[in-house]
Formats: C-alpha cells, sequence, structure tokens
C-alpha cells in the first residue's frame, strides 16, 4: 500500500533469554505517531508516548531506570495526557480507567504506520 513504511525486523521480537535488550529507533514510526489524533481525547498535537510496563503475553519486556521502550511501543497522547499518565504512578491502571490496552494499540499502529486513515480508524475504535 502506498505510503506505508515497513516496519523495523526486530520489532515484537521473541527473544526469551531475559536478558536487557537495546532499544530500536524508529524516527519515521515516532513522525507519523506525532500527527495522529490522541488515543484518549481524540485531539491532536501529540506525543508519541513509550510503554514501559511489561507485558509476557505481548513479548513486551518492562524498560525504566533510564532505558526507553522501542519506538513500536508508542502510541499519541496529548502533552497533557502524557504527564498524566506519568503521575498516576500505575501506568497499567491509567490506561485501564480509559479502557484501552496499549499493547494491543501499539502494535495495531506500528502494523500500519504510515497508513494514516487506518490508524486513525484503530485510534477511534480503541476509544469508543
Amino acid at each position: 500500500m502506498a505510503g506505508r513504511f515497513a516496519y523495523h525486523p526486530e520489532a515484537f521480537s521473541k527473544d526469551k533469554s531475559g536478558k536487557a535488550t537495546k532499544s530500536f529507533k524508529d524516527e519515521a514510526h515516532l513522525a507519523f505517531i506525532r500527527k495522529l489524533p490522541s488515543a484518549i481525547s481524540g485531539a491532536f498535537g501529540c506525543d508519541p508516548a513509550h510503554i514501559s510496563a511489561g507485558s509476557p503475553i505481548h513479548n513486551k519486556k518492562r524498560t525504566g531506570g533510564g532505558q526507553k521502550a522501542s519506538d513500536c511501543w508508542t502510541v499519541p497522547l496529548t502533552r497533557a495526557e502524557h504527564d498524566a499518565q506519568h503521575d498516576h504512578g500505575d501506568e497499567l491502571g491509567w490506561w485501564r480507567s480509559h479502557g484501552i490496552d496499549p499493547f494491543e494499540l501499539a502494535i495495531k499502529l506500528y502494523e500500519n504506520t504510515g497508513d494514516a486513515a487506518k490508524c486513525i480508524e484503530i485510534l477511534r475504535k480503541a476509544r469508543a
């Protein structure tokens, strides 16, 4: 499909070693996320919010302590929402309070990066 980017070959990789792995950068995806409406409010002018929590089901290791998640684990949030999510103290609890699974959302957005219409629809459904 025209306008879509090829995603990073290490995105959602199946490393089961338990060792810390270096996160990968995908500037094109981050730029794309910045153009999308918020996962929470639908407002534009978003930051790419990296998911720090871990999820064994999604093969996502917890990050923190100076280590940022790979760029495939981002969702669009306004600056105020991003700050509120960090200030809440329970990242997954904050997402649950909004009825959104951030892991599934990040995966869907990354799989469709570059396709704005598809990602806007994914975000609309997540907010519903």
